[in-house]
């Protein structure tokens, strides 16, 4: 995993992890947040991120416009990180997280919360 063991040590990593968590609970977990990329025109794209197989990527436009202009601002406000810095974050981090999140290719049937210090650890303890 390399660059995303980088990533994910100190305050940054803790950041990212806290922001993927908060799009996906703000979103309704991850059956949530496929409707919402489905919506958007890129239920392809997130349907590969739950698949067993190869993650497709996601730009930072296309991360921006199916979040939203007022759920990007939210986040980069609680984070005090620039919008720009978010969806280009998110859309390196996110994909990875919601593939970690479905190791059988299924999306959970709960909506449970995701915690950031539990998904912290799924990325932290390979």
């Amino acid at each position: 995993m390399g660059m995303f063991d980088d990533l994910l040590k100190g305050a940054a990593g803790a950041g990212l992890v806290a922001m993927a968590a908060k799009v996906i609970n703000d979103n309704g977990g991850i059956g949530g947040l496929m409707e919402k990329f489905q919506k958007g025109g890129l239920g392809g794209v997130f349907g590969s991120w739950v698949s067993t197989g190869q993650n497709q990527p996601v730009s930072p436009d296309q991360m921006h416009q199916v979040l939203g202009s007022d759920q990007i601002a939210q986040i980069a406000a609680k984070l005090g990180l620039p919008a720009d810095q978010i969806v280009a974050q998110l859309s390196q981090f996110l994909p990875q997280v919601v593939d970690k999140m479905t190791p059988t290719g299924q999306v959970p049937q709960s909506q449970q919360a995701v915690e950031p210090d539990a998904l912290y650890k799924m990325f932290t303890q390979s």
